[in-house]
């Protein structure tokens, strides 16, 4: 072998590795700046915020995730340590940590699959099986850049090495929380996760540069959110720019996430502002540590003939005064059932026939509010026909369908007519159909499925070709 061609094969073999090793191990980007970058300063600094907690709320059952600030540690590093010292010792195999994407435009997420996370404490070393299994089970996988600059993951990294030095780590950085990508993410944790001794941290700081009295004024508000598990609220909030919480699509995986096991309990450890280490009352940013337990599983949702009732007369009410006066009444409910988060559709019929049908798959709203909103669009913006006119009123029928989440499915066979409703999607093309409909109409389960993909604007047997089928049901009354 010559010269020259030895040159070129070490050089594809040493191409060839770094390319097997692109991950490795993460060198510290933010040592020196976010927490200090000698290693017994550091190890000093996080055992002081530990042995200054106080007061550390009683949390009852096994804590299944914590929420914690990820600035600078002279910031907020005394709240976090509320969160780390609930968790210390606990014999967690791995922690799965979520942060969110600052320096990369991010879609979907990124999971670091090989190698470990380096600071000045050491190196801890990625879980590689449990991250290969969430990658799978979430459909992502590694995205170099969104590692690369990333602080949100990377601070929380000494304090797990100091509380849980056992432990290993998955790190798993969130870009735009879109829902479908957060749900996605949610179901492939808890599905990897099942069995297992695993710690969530969600790294999350709430308002950002707010005066002192407005970040906690709107904080307070993001909490409640939380503390009630209004995961769909955090997501639709962080969607539309507002100044919640920069990880707020983390915070809702994990709620998200455990809900697949039963019901979760946030008990809120501390809230504190930027403005305890700067002295600067104007431009403030938020931040919370909190806890994460599971209680039982919540009771299968369900409504009370009155409740229906009450939702009939509120969809009506919403459509007459619409129709007839250009304006929505204020309506409000203390009813705590039609107050949770639930999809819905609204359904005109006149005559018997299809007048007006629209809604929401996925809950974006309390249920109260959704009937509102969906009431006056299927009488007005449903592009199938023209607007109701009040001359139509008197003569209209109302139908509610209440919708389960959706649950993405592989095998077609599941799919029940008269059961289920069906979203067929590929792409940017997505087909939904209530579970009355099939029925309505006499279709089988291919003909239902068929007609999902053609109400999408795919071919009839896109089904059979890749197009993701997912299932709903409904609590359907008129």
């Amino acid at each position: 072998m010559n010269k020259r061609i030895l040159i070129f094969f070490l050089a594809a073999v040493l191409a060839a590795a770094a390319g097997a090793n692109a991950q490795g191990v993460r060198k510290s980007v933010v040592a020196g700046a976010f927490y200090d970058g000698d290693k017994a300063a550091l190890a000093a600094r996080i055992d002081a915020y530990l042995g200054a907690v106080k007061d550390l709320p009683a949390v009852p059952g096994d804590v299944r995730a914590i929420i914690c600030p990820h600035a600078g540690y002279v910031y907020s590093g005394p709240t976090a340590a509320y969160a780390y010292k609930l968790v210390q010792g606990k014999p967690y195999e791995t922690v799965v940590i979520i942060g969110t994407s600052h320096q990369y435009g991010l879609d979907g997420a990124s999971i670091y699959l090989k190698g470990g996370f380096e600071t000045p404490l050491g190196t801890v070393p990625v879980d590689e099986e449990l991250a290969a299994q969430i990658a799978k089970a979430s459909g992502f996988s590694y995205v170099e850049e969104a590692h690369a600059k990333e602080h949100s993951v990377e601070v929380q990294v000494p304090f797990i090495q100091t509380v849980l030095p056992d432990a290993k780590i998955v790190p798993i950085v969130l870009g735009y929380p879109a829902r479908r990508d957060v749900y996605s993410l949610a179901e492939g944790i808890a599905k990897a996760c099942a069995g297992k001794k695993v710690l969530i941290v969600a790294s999350t700081d709430l308002s950002h540069y707010l005066s002192k009295a407005d970040a906690n004024s709107l904080d307070g508000k993001t909490i409640e959110l939380v503390r009630n598990n209004r995961a769909d609220t955090l997501i639709a909030k962080c969607l539309n720019g507002e100044n919640i919480m920069c990880g707020g699509g983390g915070v809702a995986a994990t709620l998200i996430a455990l809900k697949k096991i039963g019901e979760p309990r946030v008990e809120v450890l501390r809230y504190t502002d930027s403005s305890e280490a700067s002295g600067d009352g104007a431009h403030v940013v938020g931040y919370l540590a909190a806890a994460v337990t599971v209680g039982q599983p919540a009771a299968e949702f369900s409504l009370s003939n009155e409740e229906k009732k009450e939702l009939l007369r509120l969809a009506r009410q919403t459509v007459e005064t619409y129709v007839a006066e250009k304006k929505v009444v204020p309506s409000e409910t203390k009813d705590a059932n039609l107050l949770s988060e639930r999809g819905a559709f609204v359904t005109l019929k006149k005559g018997g026939e299809l007048r007006g049908c629209i809604g929401f798959i996925e809950p974006v709203a309390p249920l109260w509010d959704t009937v509102i909103q969906t009431a006056v669009y299927a009488a007005t913006e449903d592009p199938r026909f023209t607007p109701v006119t009040p001359e139509e009123l008197k003569d209209l029928e109302y139908e509610i369908s209440v919708l389960t989440p959706l649950k993405k499915i592989d095998n077609p066979a599941i799919v029940q007519v008269g059961k289920h409703g069906l979203v067929i999607a590929m792409g940017r093309n997505r087909g939904i159909l209530l579970p009355q409909v099939p029925v309505e109409n006499n279709w089988d389960r291919e003909m239902f499925l068929d007609q999902a993909c053609i109400k999408a604007g795919l071919p009839p047997d896109a089904w059979k070709k890749g197009a993701e089928i997912s299932v709903f049901e409904a609590i359907v009354f008129h």
